[in-house]
Formats: structure tokens, C-alpha cells, sequence
């Protein structure tokens, strides 16, 4: 159970880096084609090419940006999981304004499976913002 908490550890790690580099086909390949994401402006957005079309587009105006995952906790049952934690968000808006950058924090709730090619996969993700700081632009969180 060890080895699951900490696969599921590196999946995340994994792909939100690659979020930093804007490397979506290295984010996208995290998640299972038929996976799901809730994200209250958003509302629910369903399957592994809507999802990664979707944050694509948000993300496209930050010229750089940092994914921040606090607070991991995997619970393992056989071939399927849950998960929880923290985002803390950061993202320069304009690199003139390198020091001024927008950010955001709520708490994620996940679910996962594993499979038999790919190891463990993301299947839902749920986001929920409690803070924000700064000024995004208007179309990165925008309702979809």
C-alpha cells in the first residue's frame, strides 16, 4: 500500500510540473480518458481531451506559473483510490509584473484507478477555490 501512496505521490507531482512547463501532453497523459473534472466556475467538464482543452486555454495567458500541491493524503483500496490536498496557485500575469503575481488556494478531492498498461491514472478531480489574491485575467477562470 506504501508503493500506491507514493505512485500516486509521483502521478501528481509528475503532472503538475509538467503544468509549470505547459507540457499538456505530459499533464493530459495523467489523467484517464474517461476522467472528470468539477471546477465551480467551470462547472463539470468530462473526458481526458475536453479537461486538458479546457485548462490549456486558461492557463495560455500566464507567461509562467507554479502548481503547489500541499497536504497529500492517499487512501489505496485494490485498484481504485481517493485523494486529497491543497492548491496554492501562482502565476505572473505580465512579466512586467513579475512581482505582483495572481494566486489562488482551495482544496482538491480525487479519485484514481489503476491501470493495467498505465499504472494509476486520474479519474475525478475535484477543485474548490477559498482564496484568491491579485488580478487573473478576465478568461483564465471565466465560467467555460
Amino acid at each position: 500500500m506504501l508503493e500506491d501512496k507514493e505512485a500516486l505521490r509521483a502521478l501528481m507531482t509528475r503532472g503538475w510540473r509538467a503544468l509549470d512547463r505547459k507540457d499538456w501532453a505530459a499533464w493530459a497523459a495523467c489523467w484517464a480518458e474517461d476522467a472528470v473534472l468539477e471546477f465551480g466556475p467551470w462547472g463539470t467538464i468530462r473526458g481526458r481531451a475536453a479537461i486538458r482543452a479546457r485548462v490549456e486555454e486558461a492557463e495560455a495567458p500566464f507567461p509562467s506559473m507554479q502548481h503547489h500541491l500541499l497536504n497529500l493524503d492517499f487512501d489505496v483500496a485494490g485498484d481504485a483510490a481517493t485523494g486529497i490536498g491543497y492548491m496554492w496557485f501562482v502565476a505572473v500575469t505580465t512579466p512586467e509584473r513579475n512581482s505582483a503575481p495572481y494566486s489562488m488556494g482551495g482544496p482538491y478531492d480525487w479519485e484514481f484507478r489503476r491501470d493495467p498498461d498505465q499504472g494509476w491514472l486520474l479519474i475525478r478531480q475535484q477543485l474548490g477555490v477559498w482564496w484568491t489574491n491579485g488580478d487573473a485575467p478576465q478568461e483564465a477562470f471565466a465560467s467555460g
